[in-house]
């Protein structure tokens, strides 16, 4: 019987020219990137804690604090920006030349990211929700608006607001979760953090410089994704509508989508033993020989 891997059991340091980066380790196996996503409060452990114990007996679990968000030493640049840095620095820094993604909304579209740019560095991909671009419904979404007023100015209430709008079950709001989500987001260099990325002001600036742009958007790029690779969703996702699925479904070259039911943002949560189920067949399926 395996003991379930606890925070201080799997928390690890890797030194780099640009700060420390924190992670969490667990398993032994192929090696496992696992890469968080964004909003008040998260970090990887938060994001993949529940899932770990599973994942550990196939694989070694290496889930990556990015830097700008609380755990990893803070960077001034764009936390978006900083991530795909932050991927090459942390896999240099343990020796490792190919590994597996999975990725949760902002971790999902970086992991897409580092994967085109490094495609012999990724050996399969899984997305959670995030990946894409509206094709039917408004954007941004109802989570993402909610998570702009929370950040422009932070309060309790509003946090909850936005938390229930990334769930299907409103149970799963718990005084613990609201509680661990308040100190870590109100912690003064994760909110300034956090306002580069999703303030009102910060959002506006980066459409704008996206309609002036000459360059194409990473979605319409996902023709050269080389990766095999599983798009998961939640069907009611309130913060990355299910539709954004659609472009990536018809342009990636190799992929899979599963969409889970009664399921909001969070899929690797709410969905837990379905999505583990489902990512662990997609990651440990032997192909068939031409």
């Amino acid at each position: 019987m395996t003991t379930e891997p606890t925070y201080e059991s799997t928390l690890r340091e890797l030194s780099t020219d640009q700060g420390v980066l924190r992670y969490h380790e667990a398993g032994e196996g192929p090696p496992l990137l696992m890469l968080h996503g964004s909003g008040p409060g998260v970090t990887g452990w938060r994001n993949y804690r529940g899932n770990l114990a599973l994942f550990a007996r196939h694989f070694r679990c290496l889930v990556l604090e990015f830097p700008g968000f609380g755990v990893s030493d803070p960077t001034e640049d764009h936390p978006m920006v900083a991530a795909a840095g932050a991927i090459t620095r942390f896999l240099d820094g343990l020796g490792l030349q190919k590994v597996d993604v999975i990725g949760n909304s902002m971790g999902g579209i970086i992991g897409t990211q580092f994967a085109m740019a490094n495609p012999e560095r990724v050996g399969r991909l899984v997305t959670i929700g995030g990946m894409g671009t509206n094709i039917f419904s408004p954007g941004p979404g109802e989570g993402i608006k909610l998570l702009a007023e929370f950040t422009d100015e932070p309060s309790r209430e509003k946090l909850v607001r936005w938390l229930h709008s990334m769930v299907y079950d409103p149970a799963l709001v718990t005084e613990e979760l609201i509680e661990e989500r308040w100190q870590q987001a109100t912690d003064p260099e994760t909110l300034a953090s956090a306002r580069r990325m999703y303030g009102t002001k910060a959002m506006a600036a980066r459409a704008k410089m996206a309609a002036a742009s000459t360059q194409p958007p990473y979605w319409a790029m996902l023709h050269k994704l080389k990766a095999k690779t599983l798009i998961t969703w939640g069907r009611d996702d309130r913060v990355s509508p299910v539709d954004m699925a659609l472009v990536p479904m018809r342009t990636a070259p190799d992929v899979e989508v599963h969409i889970f039911p009664n399921c909001g943002h969070w899929v690797m949560i709410e969905q837990k033993e379905a999505w583990e189920s489902a990512v662990l067949a997609f990651l440990t399926r032997e192909e068939r020989k031409a």
